[in-house]
């Protein structure tokens, strides 16, 4: 057996020599030479043998298993069943949380990116996320500019834009905003954020909605679902759990929302639900 060992690494090594070096195996090499030729040899096998992606998955890792034709592409068919598999019971409701905010506001940046984002991250099967960007602002329907904004004519652009994002990208839309509100400049950002996480949709389509009447339409819905809050806000970000603002919760949802969704879940809790509790500072626009 092991003269049979000694053929095989010998041929094997000739072979690699007279790929790499065109030159065969002498019988003078140094015991130094042999380890030193195996070792390359074990790393050429190993190079060849890496597994590459396909290269028709173009989508992030959050995506890849939202439908099958995306699996199929990111080659994750299996990984997405057993996802799915153990998935909580979908006949119990899920926490919906509503978030009404500023795209500039600096307080609504912070509690996006820190908070909301990072528990839809974990808990996206048990909470569903509703984006109302609008916060503050004043609707003007008569003056040449429709809308005035607590952070200025730049905030009016943002929470334009993002709307049209959340209104032309579906399921991608809260990753859109998180990219965006996570950036130096939101408003820069927007177009990159777009192309990486639903490059199916075209910027022309968002510029279209910008500068068009669907673009108006989208802010006097979220003008209108703002001021139809009750109680009525009186500050950004403001949050409201299955539909309700409640003072005395505002405190657990502002400054340790995951935990809190994870209280609220009537069904069984995801393991991610057990980790020690996390309190942030909260803080108003």
């Amino acid at each position: 057996m092991m003269r049979l060992i000694g053929r095989f690494l010998r041929s094997s090594v000739e072979l690699f020599l007279l790929r790499h070096t065109r030159g065969p195996l002498t019988s003078n090499m140094t015991p130094f030479g042999l380890v030193s030729v195996f070792l390359l040899l074990c790393i050429d096998l190993g190079i060849s043998r890496t597994y590459h992606p396909k290269p028709s998955c173009r989508y992030p890792p959050s995506q890849w298993c939202r439908s099958l034709e995306i699996a199929i592409a990111c080659n994750v068919q299996k990984q997405c069943m057993e996802v799915n598999a153990t998935r909580p019971n979908q006949a119990v409701p899920p926490v919906s949380v509503t978030l009404y905010y500023e795209s500039l506001c600096p307080d609504c940046r912070v509690f996006i990116t820190q908070q909301l984002f990072p528990t839809w991250t974990m808990l996206q099967d048990i909470m569903t996320v509703t984006l109302v960007p609008y916060g503050n602002a004043r609707e003007n329907p008569s003056a040449d500019t429709p809308f005035t904004c607590q952070h200025g004519e730049p905030e009016c652009r943002g929470n334009l834009i993002e709307a049209c994002m959340i209104h032309l990208t579906g399921p991608s839309a809260f990753q859109i905003i998180y990219c965006m509100e996570s950036a130096e400049n939101v408003l820069n950002a927007a177009q990159p954020c777009l192309q990486l996480y639903a490059p199916s949709v075209s910027w022309s389509s968002v510029h279209s909605c910008l500068r068009g009447a669907l673009g108006r339409q989208l802010m006097h819905a979220n003008a209108v679902m703002t001021r139809a809050l009750h109680p009525a806000h009186t500050h950004v970000p403001w949050v409201t759990i299955n539909g309700e603002y409640k003072e005395e919760n505002e405190d657990k949802v502002l400054s340790s929302l995951f935990h809190f969704v994870c209280e609220l879940y009537k069904g069984v809790k995801p393991p991610v639900c057990n980790g020690a509790p996390v309190r942030l500072n909260r803080s108003f626009c």
